[in-house]
């Protein structure tokens, strides 16, 4: 009897660490560290801050509101695929690289292009998104007729600061070049006001500010008679990394998202923007 109440307890005991090894293997799907993204949150539609939560928003960190647009998304793809959870800080533009450099974050997803400049300090992956130059306007000006950058001599352009949106101006002979600003939402107040007659964007962009604005409107120029410029844009890792397991793994996380599913992700970003004038 005594053998026989020992077998049982042993049985038992053999069971509960079965169990025990369940759920320490349920645990392997919980994450694994975080995942730390910097972005502007006010880039629609690439990324903006807003107060209503959704399935595709992310609160941003230290409780300053929820993140939103097609960089959140691809940010949250990406963190799903390495397993980690997703942090979003709220960095000015010019922030981002420093943020880059000390740690504060992991990664750049802002819509940044990678150029030759900023990849002395960054390294960038392969483009996440390819789009095209356009131009801001005033709706019931007459460069809303325009149709190649050379239309706009004579007028004055504005773009942002430190981005190519604020260099490929001067590609337009006899432009007035206003000095640029730092933050888009300063650019579009600066065309409403008339402080300049156009804006440069792209084409995303253009989309989701006329969408939000309905005095103003954009061009798309006929073939060679646009702005020679890079529109893709690409994820900022920290300099020298490229060799590591890390970069390698967003790498591949990148890369597991298709072109169609990008592109989806882009136009639900657009139309779900803010629109509030």
């Amino acid at each position: 009897m005594k053998k026989l109440l020992f077998a049982l307890m042993t049985v038992a005991l053999i069971l509960t660490g079965c169990g025990s090894s369940g759920s320490s293997d349920s645990s392997a799907t919980e994450t694994n560290g975080t995942f730390t993204v910097g972005m502007e949150a006010g880039y629609q539609p690439f990324n903006w801050q807003t107060t209503e939560a959704t399935d595709t928003t992310v609160e941003l960190d230290g409780g300053a509101g929820l993140a939103d647009g097609y960089d959140v998304v691809i940010a949250s793809k990406i963190a799903q695929k390495l397993n980690k959870k997703l942090i979003i800080k709220k960095i000015s533009w010019d922030g981002l690289q420093p943020a880059l450099e000390s740690g504060e974050i992991d990664a750049i997803i802002a819509g940044m292009t990678a150029s030759e400049e900023r990849e002395e300090g960054i390294d960038f992956t392969t483009p996440y998104y390819e789009s095209e130059m356009t131009m801001i306007v005033r709706k019931d000006s007459e460069m809303a007729k325009f149709n190649k950058i050379s239309d706009f001599s004579g007028y004055t352009v504005m773009g942002q600061k430190n981005t190519n949106y604020d260099t490929i101006i001067d590609q337009i002979k006899g432009v007035k070049h206003a000095t640029p600003k730092a933050t888009y939402p300063e650019l579009v107040v600066a065309l409403q006001n008339s402080d300049t007659d156009g804006i440069t964007a792209e084409l995303p962009v253009a989309k989701g500010i006329v969408s939000a604005n309905s005095d103003l409107t954009y061009v798309t120029f006929t073939e060679g008679n646009g702005f020679d410029v890079d529109t893709s844009v690409s994820i900022g890792l920290k300099n020298d990394t490229r060799d590591t397991e890390d970069f390698k793994a967003v790498q591949a996380a990148l890369d597991e998202i298709s072109q169609e599913e990008r592109i989806q992700i882009m136009q639900d970003a657009v139309d779900r923007a803010p629109t509030e004038e």
